[in-house]
Parts: C-alpha cells; structure tokens; sequence
C-alpha cells in the first residue's frame, strides 16, 4: 500500500467515525427530546414522600427550595406532578398512652398537610380525595397533593378512626412498619418492642376486621413493610386490589422489604400494583463495610434519626456529604439504571398493568440520578432509552395506580349500607 493510498484509506475510516458519532450525537438528542415531551405529557405521581412533625411550618417551609428531596420547587423544576405526603408515626409499645400519642401525632401531621395545601400554598397545590379529582387538579396547571399513612398503628385498636383518616383524605395505608403491631406481623420484627419472628401468623382477626372497613370506606391497603404471610393473607382477604406503595423486586435485591416472585404473582392476580421505590438499599444491596461505615459515621455526628439533620449546621452537612461522596467512590450506590432494572424485571414477570414508580424521599429514598424531585426526569428518559412507549411511561408513572384507586371506589361503593329511599325506590 502506497502513502496515497494509506492516506486515502486513513481519510475514509475518520470521516466514517465522525459520521457515527454524529449520527450517535443525533440520536441521543432526538432520545432526550422524545423522553421530554412524554414526560411533560404524562401524569407523574410517586406514591411515598415522607414528612417531618414541623412540615409546613416557618422551620420546613415546603414552598422554600430547601435541603429536603421534596418540596414544590423541586417537584415544578422535575415535573413531578402528584405526590402521596406520608402520615408516618413509628411503632412503639402498644400501652394505652402510646394509642394516644400516636393518634395526636397522626394529626399533627395531617393538619401539616392540610396547612400546606389550603392555608400556605393552595395557588400551587390541591389536596386530591378522589383520583378524579387528581386529574383535575393537573388539568388545570396544580400540584396535586394525596395522602397515605404508613404504619396501621396510628388507629390502634379503634376501627372508627378509620373513617375519622378517611375524611381527612387518608386514601392508603401501610398495614405496619417496622415491628408488629396490632393488626399484623411486620417484615422486620423489632427487637427492642419485644417482637418474636411472629406474633400473629400473618394478618390478625382484628387486621381482619381492619381491611373489611377500608374495603368499606374505599382506602387502598398497601402491604409495603408487611412479612410475607402478611402479604399474603391481605391479598386473600381484601375484596378490592391492593398496594405496594413502595417495594422493589427481592430476586435483584435480596432484603425482606422487597417481593418475591410468589408475592408478585400473588398482587397480580389481585390485580394490584407495585410502585417500584427508589431506595438505594432495596435497590441494589449494599456491601456490609459500607453499612458498617455508614453507620459508624452517622452515629460519630450524632444522626440518630432523620429529624437530627436539620439541626446540624451547613458546615457539618457538608462534612457529612464529603464523608459519604468518599464512601460512595469505594462502594458506588444504586443508579437509575439499577432502579429501572426493577422495573424491568417486574414488568416481564406480571405485565406493565403491575408497576409503578415511588422515592420514599426524605424518608431513606433516592438513587444516583433521582436524588431529589428535581431530578424526576431522568427516571422517564431511562424508560425511554429502554424503549417504553408513552402508554407504557403513562401507566408506569400514575396510570397503573389510578386504576386500582376507582377499583377500589368501585368496591366501596358496593359495599356502602342502601339506604332506606334507595331501598324503596329500587322495589318500586
């Protein structure tokens, strides 16, 4: 080969690799563009978003783009449309005081809710009771805001609360947390309250009694957090479909908070939805020196609990951030790429009709890339790239959920007691 020929040769092979690359270049945008214009099209909703006892105050101002994962700036910069804001109150002894407390902190923090929805905000965001009403309020250019409980705890053992949680708009809840309580066995018993493997073999007769009456009232049961029997034993009992407000797929991480196949199959055939949660350690199991270097620099700062954060100054926030980046080089945390990976597995094992999306920030939740609500997009253009179509995006992003919700409408309002006019009026 002469050097004309060589150079000829050399020519042709650059100006075809510059070629590829911009073709490459071409298409990732024209991927990007696609993935924004079915983001901003779809209806967005993450079924878990957890909130302190001072939400919607001067200290957690949630209009205030602050250090939190969730607020409305964030949820208007990532187009995320809706959110469930979660009434959590953890499990404690079950002694008659702690009823008490746990029902008066159930409130404070829907009156937070409500705070932010009808006194704080309520030109940005509506409280949804009804997933028509969801639409609505999207329709015309709002944030929606639903409610869920997690942890059953918060009624105790007065079925009449529940209606009391339902007309402040509780339209989901967590049958338990972590640690049994008095309607079933938890899928981490705890230690510390005494908890055995079980307690009550699965859903108690009273957690019967409890799942008939939301059934009745028309509040979605979500069994996320509950043991396997548990799981079970609601799919059984309830005359409507159930929940996994957020749980992630146990064969890609093996950590009793996610489902197994059997669990799966089993919400399939009820016809409920798992909403995939981004909780970087149900997503991708985390290495036994990383949680032992977390922990033991959490407790060197004093982060005993979620609440300790905000009273640390910003030059120990970001000493903390800095330690954790360092920890992150050694052992990489879970990506958008692994939580889709979830999705995936999901949607080929019981059908796109099945799946759905979740954070649980600011309550452990977040994965590289979808660290915050801002960052939601990318969560849509990973589904893109891995060729879901706009109807699937729709379903997996909020449809797949309000279906289950009018289905459980649907039951409760069969179940509801005719009337005695209704009554006369049908047998005339």
């Amino acid at each position: 080969m002469n050097h004309e020929t060589f150079s000829l040769l050399a020519m042709s092979v650059l100006t075809l690799m510059s070629l590829s690359c911009s073709s490459s270049d071409t298409s990732k945008k024209d991927l990007i563009a696609k993935a924004k214009a079915i983001h901003n099209r779809v209806l967005t909703i993450d079924t878990h978003d957890d909130i302190p006892f001072n939400f919607a105050t001067d200290e957690v101002d949630p209009g205030v783009r602050g250090d939190r994962q969730l607020d409305i700036p964030k949820m208007q910069e990532g187009g995320l449309d809706a959110g469930f804001f979660i009434v959590y109150v953890s499990q404690t002894e079950r002694t008659p005081e702690n009823y008490e407390k746990t029902m008066a902190d159930a409130l404070t923090k829907f009156n937070a809710i409500h705070r932010m929805c009808e006194d704080m905000y309520p030109e940005k965001i509506e409280l949804a009771y009804t997933p028509d009403e969801v639409e609505r309020i999207h329709k015309n250019g709002k944030l929606v805001a639903c409610i869920g409980i997690e942890n059953g705890y918060v009624i105790g053992k007065d079925l009449s609360l529940l209606k009391k949680y339902h007309e402040l708009g509780a339209r989901y809840i967590t049958l338990a947390h972590n640690g049994h309580n008095d309607i079933c066995d938890s899928a981490n018993p705890r230690e510390s309250l005494g908890d055995q493997e079980t307690e009550h073999n699965g859903v108690s007769k009273f957690g019967e009694k409890v799942i008939a009456e939301m059934n009745r009232l028309g509040i979605m049961v979500d069994i996320s957090h509950i043991s396997k029997k548990s799981m079970l034993d609601a799919v059984k009992l309830s005359k409507a479909p159930v929940i996994a407000s957020h749980s992630s797929v146990r064969a890609l991480c093996d950590v009793s908070r996610n489902l197994d196949d059997e669990q799966l199959l089993a919400l399939k055939e009820n016809g409920g939805v798992m909403q995939t949660v981004a909780l970087s350690a149900f997503v991708k199991e985390m290495p036994p020196e990383k949680r032992a270097a977390i922990d033991s620099l959490r407790e060197a700062m004093g982060l005993t609990d979620f609440s300790v954060w905000r009273t640390l100054s910003d030059k120990q926030k970001d000493e903390y951030r800095r330690q954790r980046r360092e920890l992150d080089k050694r052992w990489p945390p879970a990506t958008v790429q692994d939580f889709v990976d979830h999705i995936d597995y999901a949607v080929d094992l019981i059908g796109i009709d099945h799946v759905g999306i979740s954070s649980d920030f600011d309550g452990g939740g977040g994965v590289e890339g979808w660290m915050d609500a801002s960052e939601t997009f990318n969560v849509t253009s990973e589904l893109v790239h891995r060729g879901y179509s706009e109807e699937e995006i729709a379903k997996l992003w909020g449809g797949n959920l309000l279906r289950v919700w009018r289905q459980v409408e649907r039951v409760a309002s069969e179940l509801q007691p005719v009337s005695a006019n209704q009554s006369a009026t049908g047998s005339s």
